[in-house]
C-alpha cells in the first residue's frame, strides 16, 4: 500500500500469499481463512457489524453457493475476498468534476484547511479556476493558514469579518470562478452553536457538494461522527485525511458507508499535492499486494517520465544517467514505499522493515554521487576505476564505500530486471495467473 494502511495491507497480503501457496483448499481451510480475515479487519478498527457482514458474504458465496464454472475453490475465494473488500470500501470511484461550490466540514484537527488547498490544486490540474473562502474565524490562526496555502497553490483567497459574511461576499466575489471551496470551522458535530452556524452557512452557500474530512486515526468513532454531520447538512462525499500515519484507517473508510456518501479522496501525506482520487478497486488491489499499474502510470505521466526511459529500466538496458533521471522523477512521484506498493507483485515480496525508508535516504546520496561523475562515467560505469572512485567521493562529499555501493546496486538492478524478462516477463507466469484471478490485466 501507500504508507497508509500498513498493518492491514501487510496482514491481508500475508493471507493472500498463504491462500495462493498453501496446500489444498477445502471447507475447513476456508473457515480458517475467514476466521483470519475477520481478525485482520477487526484489528484495523473496521466496525464489527461490517466485518462480520463481509465474512458472512464470503462464506455464503464460497461454501453455500455453486462455484462458477472454470474456477477452483482456491481461485474463487481469492476473487470473492477481493470483490467483497471493494464493496465494503466503496465499489466505484466518485470523482468531483465541473463547476462547483464545495463546502468542507469536519472535526477540530481533521486536516480540513490543508485539504481545502489540496483540492484547489487538484482542480487547477484539471484546467479549472478555483478559489478559497475562509469561513473559519473561531480558530485565530485559520485565516492566515488558509491565506498562506492559497499563496502556495497560487489561487485566489477571501475572508470577511464573520463566517456568514465570508460565505455571502465570497460567493459574489468569485461568481465567475469554476470552483469555490468554503473552509468551515472544525467542530464537534454535537456542538449546538457551531452546528447552527454550519446550517446557516449551508443555506447561504447552497453547496453542490458537502465534503466531510475525516482523519484516518478516528477509527470506529468515524461512524458516529459521519452520522451526526450527515443529519446536520447532508454529507455528499468524504475525504479521509492523514492516511499516512495510522493503521486504523479501515474503520474510517468503512464507517463512512452510514452516510450513503462515497469516499472521494484520500490524503496521503502533508505535502500540498499529497491528495489521491479514491478508487476502491485500485485501493484494494494495493491492499492485497497486487499493485496498481494504472495509478503508477498516471503519477509517472504527471511528472513527465519518458516512456522510453521506463522501457530501458524494465528491460535492464539502462545507464547511470538513466538511473539518475529515474531517481529524480521518482522523488517527485512520492515516497518510495508508496511507489513500490503500486508495482505488481512487489507487495507479495517479504521486504525487511524499514528498508524502503533507508533506501530513500540512500537515493539522495546516490544523486550527489552521480552529479560528481563525468558524462562518460554515467554513460559507461565500467570505466570507473579506483582513482575515479576517489575523485567522485571527494567531489560529492560522500565516502568511497557509498560510491562502490551505488555501482554495485546499479549492476544488481540491471541483472534483476533482465532476469524478470523485461515487459514480456511481467506479462506471463505466476504473477499474471494470480492477477487474472482478480480480473486484473498486467
Amino acid at each position: 500500500m501507500v504508507i497508509m494502511f500498513d498493518n492491514l495491507s501487510k496482514n491481508l497480503t500475508d493471507l493472500i500469499r498463504r491462500i495462493t501457496t498453501g496446500s489444498a483448499i477445502d471447507r475447513a481451510a476456508v473457515e480458517e481463512i475467514l476466521k483470519e480475515l475477520q481478525k485482520i479487519l477487526l484489528q484495523s478498527d473496521v466496525d464489527t457489524a461490517l466485518a462480520n457482514g463481509l465474512v458472512s458474504n464470503v462464506r455464503k458465496k464460497c461454501l453455500e453457493e455453486k462455484i462458477p464454472a472454470g474456477l477452483t475453490l482456491r481461485e474463487y475465494i481469492l476473487k470473492t475476498i477481493y470483490e467483497e473488500l471493494v464493496k465494503l470500501l466503496g465499489e466505484k470511484p466518485a470523482e468531483l468534476m465541473g463547476k462547483k461550490r464545495l463546502m468542507l466540514i469536519g472535526l477540530f484537527g481533521s486536516g480540513k484547511t490543508t485539504t481545502a488547498a489540496k483540492l484547489a490544486k487538484y482542480f487547477k490540474k484539471q484546467g479549472l479556476k478555483p478559489a478559497l473562502v475562509c469561513c473559519d474565524l473561531h480558530r485565530p490562526a485559520a485565516p492566515e493558514q488558509l491565506r498562506q496555502l492559497a499563496d502556495e497553490v497560487k489561487v485566489s483567497y477571501f475572508v470577511d469579518k464573520t463566517p456568514l459574511d465570508s460565505a455571502r461576499n465570497g460567493l459574489e466575489k468569485f461568481k465567475d470562478y469554476d470552483v469555490i471551496i468554503f473552509d468551515t470551522a472544525g467542530r464537534d458535530a454535537l456542538d449546538k452553536g457551531l452546528a447552527d452556524e454550519l446550517k446557516k452557512l449551508s443555506e447561504i452557500i447552497k453547496p453542490d457538494e458537502v465534503l466531510l474530512a475525516i482523519p484516518a486515526d478516528l477509527g470506529k468513532v468515524a461512524r458516529k461522527q459521519s452520522e451526526e454531520f450527515h443529519k446536520l447538512v447532508g454529507v455528499t462525499g468524504v475525504i479521509i485525511t492523514k492516511m499516512d500515519g495510522t493503521a486504523k484507517a479501515g474503520g474510517s473508510l468503512a464507517a463512512t458507508s452510514v452516510t450513503g456518501a462515497k469516499v472521494k479522496f484520500i490524503g496521503i501525506g502533508e505535502k500540498i499535492d499529497a491528495l489521491e482520487l479514491y478508487n476502491p478497486q485500485r485501493f484494494v488491489s494495493r491492499l492485497l499486494g497486487l499493485g496498481d499499474l494504472e495509478t503508477l502510470m498516471e503519477k509517472a505521466k504527471e511528472v513527465e517520465i519518458k516512456k522510453e526511459s521506463v522501457e530501458k529500466i524494465v528491460e535492464g538496458k539502462f545507464t547511470l544517467q538513466d538511473f539518475y533521471e529515474q531517481i529524480e522523477a521518482m522523488q517527485k512521484m512520492g515516497p518510495l514505499k508508496q511507489i513500490a506498493s503500486m508495482i505488481p507483485g512487489m507487495g507479495m515480496m517479504k521486504i525487511p522493515e524499514g528498508l524502503m525508508e533507508t533506501q530513500e535516504e540512500k537515493m539522495k546520496h546516490f544523486k550527489y554521487i552521480m552529479q560528481s561523475m563525468t558524462k562518460k562515467e554515467k554513460e559507461n560505469p565500467d570505466v570507473i576505476s579506483a582513482s575515479r572512485v576517489k575523485r567522485i567521493s571527494k567531489g560529492s562529499g560522500r565516502p568511497e564505500s557509498e560510491v562502490r555501493e551505488l555501482l554495485d546496486q546499479y549492476n544488481k538492478m540491471k541483472k534483476m530486471m533482465k532476469s524478470l524478462g523485461g515487459i514480456k516477463g511481467l506479462q506471463r507466469g505466476a504473477l499474471k495467473d494470480l492477477a487474472k484471478q482478480f480480473g486484473f490485466k498486467l
